[in-house]
């Protein structure tokens, strides 16, 4: 039994000896304690009151007699107002340690195993387009969070929906139908994500100059938009794509292979996969038949163009379009077809999509769907929103051309890194092919670090050289502080001195190593954090905390150059655990760790 589950087992106890009363271990809550207070850990007093009768104050100091009696491990504590603020003894912390060193991984430490099966779908691409920043930032959340809840005993299948058919689609075949005169992305010498994502930027341009010259000519804007030729012969080219016409599905099929060419090289560049890729060109036909279903159930109704809505009137919210008039299908439509594929395929617990906030109406809408026609576990999809990502320039837009293309900023991450570390002269006699493995660990650690360290709803903005810096909260420095504990333990093997397979005896821990001690122990429910919040920036910011304490003790502690063997010992074992904490969890991360810098 942890800690934690001990006092609150003991609190119980308390609560029956002391008020006469139970209260199940749920409703007990149990804190870390606030830096700016002395304790560990913090149990509010509150709930209790009802049932002693009795202030706060006196409450907790009851309850804090009773605790200190009867746990070994409570040393002291202090009653704040409300809050009854526990010290656990040295030798706990010390009996931890070697307990850990102890063991292989350490998710498990304080959490039951989920074992519920989850599904996450991320990326989700549109084959018009390279992926860029607001891409990397799904593609790193989505990846995280599948292996966050994999470590607390989840069973998780990564997926991602490639959107490879529709009106965006369109644009750049008909766009290149027209003025691409054959060219190929062996021609040009690009990949065939960015060849075909030019295209689109063409079409959009042209379109746009088409309905000014329209609205010169006295239409309006809504007028020149639904009558601009361009994107009425892209209509025209979805609807002979929906019948299968056969010259239009030879032109989708070329132009999407060199689209998803160039997303299997940038994905694997990022180190992220999947386990199932749908495509939207394969599932988007279940999709329309569950709407009809609907439609002839009465639970959707046709207007007079032909198309088919959903009346969501009940639900406060308005009609939503299912099918358009000519038959063709919109997003929601895919994606009550997918739902209902995966539920049959994985029986899930959980579905999450990992999709930007500006998407939030869609997925409360999908949901009501999918209640509409029946499905009980819709109550089971979970939109994970997350915030848009900039550059300090500002914002960007796909159609204009102004976003940053993913293979553009891994490449400038690559750069800077390699720039900057060879500035610090911390590498400058390592061979070649290791220099290149580490620019490449550090530059894509940064990146990952920079965005994942954000918690997913808030708006953010990326800055390359921020991110690469090698002081602060950012991955080079967590990282480095990795490299320096390998090099420390080199220095010891040196010296013929080894780390123990366990520590003997009792050794007195100061301060320092308390506390690291305390953020080792902090880790399993870190990660049960960030799991219930499906956020990887509890974990990051965890280890920007645990690699600036290591640091700061290695400043101010020697671990060789200690006073006696036992001491020595001590600090290498917990040296060594600190390690492990930073790999499992820059792992959970998908982050690299050089093994020097």
């Amino acid at each position: 039994m942890n800690i934690e589950a001990r006092i609150s087992s003991k609190v119980q106890k308390a609560l029956v000896r002391l008020y006469n009363t139970e209260m199940s271990a749920d409703k007990i809550q149990i804190q870390r304690t606030r830096k700016d207070f002395t304790g560990d850990f913090t149990v509010v007093v509150f709930p209790f009151l009802r049932f002693s009768k009795k202030p706060p104050e006196q409450t907790g100091e009851e309850i804090g007699n009773f605790l200190k009696d009867r746990v070994d491990e409570v040393s002291d504590f202090n009653v704040i107002k409300g809050f009854l603020n526990l010290t656990i003894d040295n030798a706990f912390w010390l009996r931890f340690l070697n307990s850990m060193h102890q063991r292989g991984h350490i998710y498990d430490l304080h959490l039951d195993p989920g074992n519920q099966k989850v599904v996450v779908e991320y990326s989700s691409p549109n084959t018009n387009k390279p992926l860029h920043l607001g891409h990397i930032r799904n593609n790193l959340l989505g990846f995280s969070i599948s292996r966050i809840l994999e470590a607390t005993g989840h069973q998780v299948k990564k997926v991602n929906l490639v959107n490879d058919r529709g009106i965006h689609i369109c644009k750049s075949m008909l766009a290149w139908k027209k003025w691409g005169n054959g060219e190929t992305p062996v021609d040009r010498g690009v990949k065939g994500d960015h060849l075909v994502g030019d295209y689109y930027v063409m079409f959009d341009r042209e379109h746009k100059k088409q309905v000014a010259y329209l609205m010169e000519m006295g239409k309006t804007k809504e007028e020149a938009e639904k009558e601009e030729p361009l994107m009425k012969e892209a209509r025209e080219l979805l609807s002979l794509w929906e019948q299968d016409d056969p010259d239009t599905v030879e032109l989708w099929k070329k132009m999407n292979g060199w689209v998803l060419e160039g997303f299997e090289q940038t994905y694997h560049d990022l180190g992220i996969d999947f386990d199932r890729v749908y495509y939207e060109s394969e599932v988007y036909k279940l999709g329309k038949e569950e709407v009809k279903k609907g439609l002839e159930k009465g639970v959707f109704f046709r207007k007079n163009d032909g198309s088919v809505w959903a009346d969501l009137s009940d639900e406060d919210l308005d009609e939503k379009l299912l099918l358009r008039g000519d038959g063709t299908s919109v997003y929601i439509t895919q994606d009550i077809g997918t739902a209902i594929q995966r539920y049959r395929e994985f029986d899930f617990d959980e579905h999450i999509y990992v999709v930007g906030n500006e998407q939030n109406y869609h997925f409360q809408v999908l949901k009501i769907v999918l209640g509409k026609l029946d499905y009980s576990w819709a109550e089971h999809l979970h939109h994970l929103a997350y915030g848009m990502v900039e550059l300090p320039e500002g914002k960007m837009k796909s159609r204009e051309g102004t976003v940053v293309d993913a293979d553009d900023l891994v490449g400038e991450m690559l750069t800077t890194a390699e720039e900057m570390t060879r500035e610090s002269g911390k590498i400058g006699d390592f061979p070649e092919e290791e220099k290149k493995r580490i620019y490449r660990a550090i530059g894509l650690g940064a990146l990952k670090y920079f965005i994942l360290k954000v918690d997913p709803k808030k708006n953010m903005t990326f800055d390359p050289g921020e991110s690469v810096d090698f002081n602060g909260n950012t991955g080079p420095f967590i990282q480095y502080s990795y490299a320096r504990i390998n090099s420390l333990l080199s220095k010891a093997k040196d010296k013929n001195i080894d780390v123990p397979d366990e520590l003997s005896g009792h050794v007195p821990l100061n301060n320092k190593e308390i506390q690291l001690v305390k953020l080792i122990h902090q880790f399993p429910s870190v990660i049960g954090e960030a799991a219930q919040e499906m956020n990887p920036a509890v974990v990051a910011n965890f280890l920007y905390e645990l690699a600036r304490e290591f640091n700061q003790f290695y400043h101010d502690h020697s671990v060789l150059g200690a006073g006696n063997q036992q001491t020595i010992q001590l600090r290498l074992v917990l040296s060594v655990q600190v390690s492990k904490v930073i790999r499992e969890a820059m792992w959970l991360l998908g982050i690299d760790l050089p093994e020097r810098m």
